[in-house]
């Protein structure tokens, strides 16, 4: 089942000669549950196309369908809603709020869109993210590692359709990156989580189902791995 279709979708920065076309008429379409990958060098396009897919930036022209919504044509108030119910979003320098607990950071898209915890999904979640010793922790108590795992548990709290990482492991040493690919890659597969990554980490690439590469703001390849 299609739970993400892109048409179209071009990004230009700047006007005249200092125009940048960031992103060049690009479409693709994702299945529910699919482990993608987007990969290419610096400056292709990638990053861009990320933020568009994840709400935080709005395109030239073409459009973003999340399970049939145009997301483009909702209004602002609007989008910020569906974003924060229907897109996961993990980063690279993790973006947690450095004044809140563990717990305030994981649960807070649920706080904003004043949703009831479940208290026994979030236990089962700070379980498998192995964090239950730092739930009343800070972000700047915790390791690189542990801060990502928050990052993580904030962005699949609120089930959402998708889950956009810009480079997860690109903050992090190796032994703490294999273990949040692991984390990713086990997410992917017992929750059925749409799972969309940026990346340059190999180890990645080589373990998605789906791998898109971006060179130019066009795609270059999109080939799948594991049929």
């Amino acid at each position: 089942m299609e739970i993400l279709r892109v048409e179209r979708l071009s990004k230009v920065y700047g006007k005249g000669e200092s125009e940048v076309k960031a992103l060049d008429d690009v479409s693709f379409s994702i299945r529910k549950g699919e482990f993608v990958a987007i990969i290419g060098p610096s400056g292709s396009g990638k990053s861009t196309l990320l933020h568009l897919l994840g709400g935080v930036d709005h395109p030239t022209s073409g459009k973003v369908f999340i399970e049939g919504t145009d997301m483009y044509d909702l209004n602002e108030t609007q989008l910020a809603i569906f974003r924060r119910r229907q897109i996961g979003l993990i980063y690279q320098f993790y973006n947690l709020i450095p004044v809140l607990t563990v717990e305030e950071n994981i649960t807070l898209p649920l706080l904003l869109d004043k949703q009831k915890i479940d208290q026994k999904q979030l236990d089962g979640l700070v379980k498998t993210l192995n964090l239950q010793q730092r739930l009343n922790h800070l972000p700047n108590q915790l390791s690189g590692g542990q801060q990502q795992r928050v990052s993580i548990g904030r962005a699949i709290i609120s089930n959402p359709a998708i889950i956009l990482a810009d480079e997860p492991t690109g903050n992090l040493d190796s032994k703490n990156s294999g273990e949040i690919v692991e984390l990713l890659k086990m997410l992917n597969k017992t929750r059925h989580q749409t799972l969309i990554v940026i990346t340059h980490d190999e180890r990645i690439a080589l373990q998605a189902d789906r791998v898109i590469a971006i060179e130019d703001g066009k795609i270059a390849k999109d080939e799948v791995t594991r049929p």
